[in-house]
């Protein structure tokens, strides 16, 4: 059977979105590896005095230090996300006026996976980078992608797309 131009597409366009989510994926990985590497053991390395250091934390809990201790809760919602996620992802029209929920859904899925990782194989999150001029928790690389991806979503949902727009989530067909 001879494949369409459309199933092309579909095809470049999961591969593209999975092959985005392995990229950004790894960069979280191998930022934590050397925050292991390279800070576990020191008092940290300042970049800029009073304002940015990296300091090696393991994190047993989310944001904050909230709910330390609670891996398996955290795995399970991880899961749980990451299937939310891949669900909009499948039913999402797969063309250029959804195509920055798409990215930016792969980007969450990214921060939601590398911290995943962490906690499935170490039983904690490896943070590193410290924003001292505001004393703000330290974080990692996945923190970034979740947070920016949020606010990034956020704004699309506030300012792009209307309620109809929505149609794809509960769609049959």
């Amino acid at each position: 059977m001879k494949k369409t131009s459309q199933q092309n597409r579909q095809i470049w366009y999961m591969l593209l979105w999975f092959g985005g989510i392995t990229i950004l994926t790894v960069i979280d990985q191998l930022t934590k590896h050397l925050a292991v590497k390279y800070l576990k053991g020191t008092s940290g390395i300042i970049l800029i005095p009073n304002v940015l250091e990296f300091q090696y934390v393991e994190n047993r809990g989310m944001a904050f230090g909230l709910l330390q201790g609670r891996q398996i809760l955290f795995l399970i919602l991880c899961v749980a996300f990451c299937a939310g996620i891949l669900y909009l992802y499948a039913r999402i029209p797969k063309n250029s006026y959804y195509a920055p929920l798409s990215v930016i859904g792969g980007i969450l899925f990214s921060g939601a996976l590398g911290n995943f990782i962490d906690r499935a194989f170490y039983g904690y999150v490896t943070d590193f980078i410290y924003f001292a001029l505001i004393d703000f928790p330290v974080f990692n690389i996945a923190d970034i992608y979740v947070v920016c991806g949020g606010i990034l979503l956020a704004v699309l949902v506030i300012f792009r797309y209307k309620d109809e727009d929505f149609y794809f989530i509960n769609h049959k067909g």
